[in-house]
């Protein structure tokens, strides 16, 4: 594959669909294929896949099988074997800062864009679905009441809405990492994790990711592994709630309390904690003259529901959306 001529981020979408084949032996199609790109990090529809579909075809690396789909060729096999496994590390951060960077949301204005996690149920569900999104709101483990419901056949970005589905867009807690920095205050993302709350208090983080050493979003992953126990925390006072935190400058904490605190005052973001230059925050180790930040991940809310037993796909740290299009539950 001849990497001068193809974008970097080309190039790893096109090595993760040769794993993907490569896993699945059988043959299987784009649908399919952009299903697990998205699991694994990768904001990608059905037509990108066919597009890079087309571009493994025409170097033999892999071959359609009828209306099956695809399968990986002998060719494709050796250029996987070829490719580093660090090759996505790193990637999660990458598309983060591009989106902190992308937030233009104004606290003083209540205009522009904030960052968003999507989730897919199907439309049978969605009463059962905003009956439980009420009840962790209520208890105030959502980052953010702020919410789009998107009908069957919508679009953005690369996310369709499938036929027979609901999209839902909820507010994600980096937002508030792009609301510090178009304040001037310099933010770097540092954990994902699931932090143990006891007597709706957190106690402590039970485990966290760095976001730079994942090629995978932390949420996704302990959602999929059913680690969250936001129900229970709903119910008792007690459970396992996703979180996140982030560094930010010793010299900065009291203007980013300020900050924090008109972004609370609207509904924006839930701030759990904030610590102490150098010192750890709810067991997460922060660098010496910085000061941890930790706050309840937007993708909770959804959590909770797949805890439920409803069927969920979330993609956490989607996109942009613009703030006016989002609507208080």
């Amino acid at each position: 594959m001849n990497t001068t001529t193809i974008d970097s981020m080309v190039q790893r979408k096109l090595i993760e669909i040769l794993r993907i084949l490569y896993e699945n032996q059988e043959p299987i199609g784009a649908r399919l294929i952009a299903d697990k790109m998205n699991e694994r990090g990768y904001p990608i529809g059905e037509r990108g896949v066919r597009y890079h579909l087309r571009i493994l075809d025409e170097r033999g690396l892999t071959q359609r099988q009828g209306y099956d789909g695809r399968i990986i060729t002998e060719r494709g096999k050796k250029e996987l074997e070829n490719a580093l496994v660090g090759d996505r590390t790193g990637f999660i951060i990458t598309r983060i800062e591009k989106l902190i960077y992308d937030t233009t949301f104004d606290l003083k204005t209540k205009q522009g864009s904030v960052i968003i996690n999507t989730s897919i149920i199907d439309k049978k569900d969605l009463d059962d679905t905003v009956e439980i999104m009420r009840h962790v709101i209520n208890e105030g483990y959502c980052f953010s009441p702020y919410l789009k419901i998107m009908e069957e056949g919508a679009s953005f970005s690369d996310i369709n809405i499938p036929e027979g589905k609901i999209g839902i867009a909820t507010m994600c807690s980096i937002t508030i990492d792009g609301i510090l920095l178009k304040s001037g205050i310099p933010v770097t993302p540092k954990y994902g994790g699931l932090l143990d709350v006891k007597n709706r208090k957190p106690t402590g983080f039970e485990d966290i990711i760095v976001y730079t050493g994942t090629s995978i979003d932390p949420m996704k992953i302990f959602i999929s592994k059913k680690m969250t126990r936001v129900l229970e925390a709903v119910e008792t006072g007690s459970g396992s709630l996703l979180a996140n935190l982030r560094e930010i400058p010793e010299s900065s904490v009291k203007e980013a309390e300020n900050i924090l605190k008109s972004a609370m005052s609207m509904g924006i973001a839930d701030v759990t904690q904030i610590g102490e230059s150098g010192k750890s925050v709810l067991n997460a180790p922060v660098e010496s003259g910085k000061v941890g930040v930790v706050v309840y991940a937007g993708t909770n809310i959804m959590a909770a529901v797949e805890e439920s037993g409803i069927n969920v796909n979330t993609y956490p740290i989607s996109t942009i959306m613009d703030f006016k299009d989002l609507k208080k539950l």
